[in-house]
């Protein structure tokens, strides 16, 4: 792609950055009311009502119309503060740095892949791996099959050469295919022309105009953002970044990302499932189109899109952005109650003042909660329960569990073959905490997986489903995910159920273990 005029200067786009940073750090999104802005309270209120009974754990979302909050909520234990696994949504932040790179002209879409890692190549460069572009890369039509991501980061330790080295079956540019290793890619490019990850790079560009602080980012063995999935940040920096396409690049007043890059990176290059009858594609947002690592959505909108129901939806004929956090095993499910309820609640015009649905939504929005598990007395047949238990071996490699059980908090201790953590929960609250234990995750087999991120932060609650069988529940509350042990004890004996949560009750790890003398 090329820009009409030259785009501003690094030195002076750094001078407009620094310029009054502390008045940008301070400024937060207008709040305004639903009515003014011309969205229907009862609107809102009823996709809430309908977001309670689907199937999709929500953990938080935030409305914005014209550019102001009309609505936000967070779903009790997760709240405002606390960033929030984004899964792929981080392929969008990538594809940024990239368009950051491609304004200072340190490199174009058109430019090859090999033409940046000549010391990773294979020994035969095939011909389609000669012509896979930027842009191949950047709208999922690298020409790779299957989807290369969990068997090459789970093994490698050098991701670029190992992705260099896979089969490249499809002409780039002709076939898609969802690959988060080709983004991971893209973040290599942009540190290899840069000489900076692109957490660090995106910085003075994006994050601090935008008043974006505390996010992290994993990294792969060499020390390379992984880009395709493990950025985290807040509910808010999400609704930012979406408002910030919305506004066509432009942010307080300045341009940050150029209009061409903002059109070219939201319009679709590819389309999935080409083949599909039209009833099927009008029917689902993941056949509306691909672009630069965002999908096209239905009623002309685009979003930013992550596992498990994390979305950035930008929606230009509506002059709104929406941002939810969630875990849901049906995403689709997610964005028809946006379609249903959101979407016909707004109106071009000004609405007229309804208080009563105001207060009504303000009470909702105050009120939202996952469900807790519920205070339960210590059995009397239990109360000798605060002991260790030896644990056979196992494929999570948990050696003995402590317990340290009362009527109103719960300590347990967790020791595996390298570690010891210590995990707390209440009994008919959350008790918040941090862990270094890793928690359930998508891509928890990646090597250098959580390398270099802060310990996690936990909310944990027991509950007591008979006098023999104790559940400890514990949230990864800067996740989607939930880890649930389950403990039956017999005497002696204990077996302990480990699931969690996006496994949906499929899948179990049973541990057995012996009271130690």
């Amino acid at each position: 792609m090329t820009f009409q005029k030259p785009f501003i200067t690094v030195s002076l786009l750094f001078m407009l950055l620094n310029f009054n940073v502390t008045a940008q750090k301070k400024e937060a999104f207008i709040q305004s009311d639903p009515e003014s802005e011309g969205v229907s309270s009862d609107g809102i209120s009823k996709f809430l009502n309908a977001a309670s009974k689907s199937k999709t754990e929500f953990h938080s979302f935030m409305m914005l119309r014209h550019g102001k909050v009309i609505a936000q909520g967070w779903w009790n234990p997760y709240s405002a503060e606390l960033k929030h696994t984004l899964y792929s949504c981080s392929k969008s932040f990538t594809a940024t740095a990239i368009g950051f790179a491609v304004s200072e002209k340190r490199l174009t879409v058109n430019d090859k892949v090999i033409s940046f890692f000549p010391d990773n190549l294979p020994d035969t460069v095939s011909n389609y791996l000669s012509e896979l572009t930027v842009k191949d890369v950047l709208s999922m039509s690298d020409g790779q099959d299957p989807d290369p991501t969990s068997s090459i980061t789970s093994r490698d330790s050098n991701w670029v050469r190992s992705f260099l080295k896979l089969p490249v079956l499809y002409k780039p540019g002709t076939k898609f295919l969802y690959n988060s290793l080709g983004t991971y890619m893209l973040s290599a490019i942009v540190q290899k022309v840069t000489g900076q990850k692109v957490i660090d790079y995106l910085q003075p560009r994006l994050f601090v105009p935008l008043g974006i602080e505390g996010i992290d980012w994993e990294v792969d063995p060499k020390g390379i953002n992984t880009g395709g999935w493990g950025l985290r940040l807040k509910t808010g920096d999400m609704a930012k970044f979406g408002q910030l396409f919305l506004q066509k690049g432009k942010w307080n007043g300045q341009q940050i990302l150029p209009v061409a890059w903002v059109n070219e990176a939201s319009t679709a290059k590819i389309i999935q499932h080409p083949d599909y009858a039209k009833t099927k594609q009008d029917s689902s947002d993941w056949e509306q189109g691909y672009c630069y690592q965002m999908w096209r959505c239905r009623h002309n909108a685009f979003r930013a899109d992550g596992a498990f129901g994390q979305f950035i939806i930008v929606m230009p004929d509506e002059d709104a952005v929406i941002a939810i956090t969630a875990e849901t095993s049906n995403m689709q499910d997610e964005l028809n109650l946006v379609w249903q309820y959101l979407l016909p609640a707004m109106h071009k015009i000004k609405l007229p003042v309804n208080k009563p649905a105001a207060a009504t939504l303000k009470q909702q929005l105050s009120a939202l909660a996952l469900p807790l598990p519920a205070k339960t007395s210590l059995p009397i047949a239990t109360t000798n329960l605060n002991k260790t238990f030896l644990i056979e071996p196992n494929e999570k490699h948990i050696q003995s569990l402590s317990f340290n059980i009362h009527n109103n908090t719960g300590d347990v201790t967790l020791q595996t073959d390298t570690m010891v953590y210590q995990l707390a929960f209440g009994n008919g609250n959350w008790q918040a905490g941090t862990t270094t234990k890793h928690g359930p995750s998508l891509v928890a087999g990646a090597k250098a997986s959580f390398v270099g991120l802060p310990p996690l932060k936990i909310a944990g609650a027991y509950s007591w489903k008979d006098e023999h069988s104790l559940v400890l529940t514990l949230r990864y509350i800067e996740s989607p995910h939930t880890e649930k042990f389950t403990c039956y004890l017999d005497g002696k004996n204990i077996r302990i159920d480990v699931e969690n949560s996006f496994d949906y009750g499929s899948k179990k790890t049973s541990l057995k273990g012996l009271e130690k003398e």
